[in-house]
């Protein structure tokens, strides 16, 4: 009796889900209903009473033998005629039994209806902490499914539908995943001085409108202080990113998710480096560039070098590090793919100067250069050590090589500014030539970079790691000191070749002597009598020692012979030759005047 209870109790049930239920997902839902109030309902049995019922009514409610026909008949007469099945089910039933819904297809089934909901919504699922908590449960449930039915590999069809139900719940992750990224009020870093605003539109506190663009970007203010974090994103916006991130990796989705993250940052990047008054530019542009634009985008350029890898980059970094904690390597992908464009911008920059005129006036500028890149190399080791980003390290180390290359040549090219001075042309009156003072001062400021210019002459570019070079006060013989001394040899003896144009012997060793003290006065007050040693010192003291005494054999020799009246024993001479002697000796005597007041 208590088993006709119970199929009673199964036909009646199945009877009102027939009835009530218009869809398959709303029958779903009344069996679970019917399930959790009565132990005796669940769910296996309902669905193989429904299973014979359907069969029964397809061959016509007959009561053949069997446990089906049985429970088909008793519903036939104690219950009102069963409505019409749906014609795919009654298609099924006509081919046969339907095979029982197994609980992972129920779970599909629930955890469509349940992803469905939230990714329909029309605000951020992440607006309402409760709804991110049941979403993102659901979501590690769907996960969890899809991979036990890939490892099971039994139902294909299956697989299919929840691998697509994951692709949507995917789309959505990534849209809530950019948006709590980009939202204003979670990225709104201050950085002093820096790429931070503070909602003010004041020229004054940006340094003008020097956007690119139809709407100005305000330019940053420059800083001295670089051991600045930029916290682009508040610690619980990074918590929520963090589990749609692990979610999306979980999934199989790291490289979308990483994508997104580079994406959402992107901007941020670029309009930090924009603030900061650098633009893109071709090599191509930099070269046909006037002198004083350059001088004034290397001027920026410097400080913007410095704000990007020792501030921007590295908070970067540290953001991404924080996004993807223990979900390599997508981080380091997203890391790379975020800041990668405005670095390679900076880069090829110094890469154009490089390649640009070899003017000497250009060497302070490319020192100050090569000394920001170099001096960045080390901190630059903790920050790109991944494999993605190793390419971009090496591509900062190349620039210095390069901009240490230009330092080079422009050095050299002051040895051929010096060989191309005409020689026809002389300073009258046998004072110090424009040439001597050029080069002379030149080289005393270069020297104002000496530990710089020792280390790229020696070629080991940026191998200091930022260290001061070890250099040797008493080492005239390194490398500088060598091409310096060469520099002084080559202008020496284009003075010498200048002095041959002057027709009075006297004024070519006036003018000789003039500029050798001049040489001698700036080696000795500068780091080029470091450089250069005593030994080249005493030299060219002799040199001028030597001018000064062929000086005075040709001007006061002449002063001196012009006193003489005869040979011994003649007599005086006549009055008129005697006169003409002295007119001469007062002759001589001024140009001698005026020649050492020039000396």
């Amino acid at each position: 009796m208590a088993e006709d209870g119970e199929e009673k109790l199964l036909a009646t049930v199945q009877h009102i889900v027939q009835t009530l239920g218009s869809s398959d997902t709303m029958t779903e839902d009344i069996l679970k209903v019917f399930s959790n109030y009565d132990g005796r309902l669940s769910l296996d049995k309902l669905y193989a009473a429904r299973t014979a019922a359907a069969a029964a009514a397809a061959s016509g409610g007959g009561g053949g033998g069997g446990g089906g026909g049985v429970v088909g008949e008793r519903s036939m007469t104690t219950l009102p005629p069963l409505p019409p099945l749906p014609a795919a089910a009654a298609a099924v039933s006509a081919a046969g039994p339907r095979p029982p819904i197994t609980s992972m297809e129920r779970t599909v089934r629930a955890l469509d209806r349940q992803i469905s909901q939230f990714v329909a919504m029309d605000r951020l699922i992440w607006a309402d902490s409760a709804d991110a908590d049941a979403f993102l449960e659901a979501v590690d449930d769907l996960i969890g499914t899809v991979q036990e039915l890939d490892a099971a590999g039994t139902n294909r069809a299956l697989l299919d539908r929840a691998d697509e139900l994951l692709s949507r719940c995917m789309a959505r992750l990534e849209d809530e995943f950019r948006a709590l990224i980009e939202r204003p009020d979670d990225a709104a870093p201050v950085v002093p001085g820096g790429f931070g605003s503070d909602g003010s539109d004041d020229d004054d506190d940006f340094g003008g409108g020097d956007g690119y663009g139809d709407e100005p970007i305000p330019i940053a203010k420059p800083v001295t202080d670089y051991d600045v974090v930029i916290d682009a994103l508040s610690p619980g916006s990074i918590a929520n990113v963090h589990q749609i991130a692990r979610r999306m990796v979980d999934a199989g989705f790291g490289r979308e998710c990483a994508e997104a993250y580079a994406a959402a940052r992107r901007s941020f990047v670029d309009e930090s480096v924009a603030r900061l008054g650098v633009r893109s530019r071709t090599a191509e542009e930099v070269h046909a560039s006037p002198c004083e634009e350059l001088e004034f985008d290397i001027a920026r350029w410097i400080p913007a070098f410095n704000m990007v890898f020792r501030i921007l980059i590295p908070s970067e970094r540290r953001l991404c590090d924080r996004v993807f904690d223990g979900l390599a390597p997508f981080g380091d992908l997203a890391f790379i793919a975020a800041v990668r464009t405005q670095a390679l911008q900076l880069i090829s920059f110094g890469d154009a100067i490089s390649s640009s005129s070899r003017a000497p006036e250009r060497l302070f500028r490319v020192v100050d250069m090569y000394e920001a890149v170099r001096d960045i190399l080390p901190d630059l080791d903790p920050v790109f050590s991944d494999p993605y980003s190793a390419a971009l390290r090496a591509e900062v180390s190349a620039m210095c090589n390069t901009l240490g290359s230009s330092i080079k040549s422009i050095f050299m090219e002051l040895e051929n500014l010096i060989r191309r001075d005409p020689a026809r042309v002389a300073a009258q009156g046998g004072v110090i030539h424009p040439i001597t003072r050029y080069v002379m001062n030149y080289l005393r400021a270069a020297c104002g970079s000496r530990q710089t210019l020792e280390e790229v002459m020696e070629g080991d570019f940026g191998a200091n790691g930022g260290a001061p070079v070890a250099v040797d006060p008493d080492r005239p013989t390194s490398s500088l000191a060598v091409h310096i001394a060469w520099i002084m040899d080559v202008l020496q003896k284009n003075l010498e070749t200048k002095s041959k144009i002057y027709r009075d012997p006297s004024l070519a060793s006036i003018f000789l002597m003039n500029n050798g003290k001049y040489i001698i006065q700036k080696v000795n007050d500068s780091e080029l009598g470091v450089l250069l040693g005593d030994e080249w010192i005493k030299q060219m003291t002799t040199r001028v020692r030597r001018w000064s005494m062929d000086y005075q054999r040709t001007t006061w020799g002449k002063v001196t012979s012009v006193l003489q009246t005869g040979s011994p024993g003649m007599g005086g001479l006549p009055a008129k030759a005697m006169l003409q002697k002295l007119r001469m000796f007062n002759t001589y005597l001024g140009r001698s005047m005026r020649h050492s007041q020039n000396g």
